[in-house]
């Protein structure tokens, strides 16, 4: 028969395993695994006017974003645009590519994930705030 596990067994458990899991979590964000990064919060900027703020799909912002370091490509709502740099520095990842009239920088937090990305362009921006897994 096996033993009866509590509550409080199972909360060891969990805690074990996700201090376990960390070292591997912060690795999925280090730019050596493709990821998907969803955008929670996004600004929509123009010279004179000012930004409108919402959720991305109310500000014209694709809501999913694809990053393929191994291609070196960002992929939204069908579109793919070469990334020029990436660089790690202080736990953080930055990524910058230029197309067209526009050019973009996103930063994502090494230990958790966290999205922050700029697009330029001609009297008009975008700020996006979102999170990153890896697929």
């Amino acid at each position: 028969m096996l033993p009866r596990l509590t509550l409080r067994h199972l909360g060891s458990i969990a805690a074990t395993l996700c201090v376990a899991a960390a070292p591997a979590v912060a690795a999925d964000f280090d730019g050596s695994k493709p990821l998907i990064c969803a955008a929670i919060d996004a600004n929509d900027c123009a010279l004179g006017i000012g930004c409108a703020r919402g959720i991305a799909e109310d500000v014209n912002v694709p809501q999913f974003i694809r990053i393929d370091f191994s291609a070196k490509t960002i992929t939204a709502a069908g579109r793919t645009s070469p990334m020029q740099s990436q660089a790690r520095a202080d736990g953080m990842l930055a990524l910058q590519g230029f197309e067209g009239r526009r050019a973009f920088s996103i930063t994502i937090s090494e230990s958790s994930g966290k999205l922050v990305g700029a697009i330029a362009g001609d009297e008009e921006g975008f700020l996006i705030f979102g999170a990153c897994t890896p697929l």
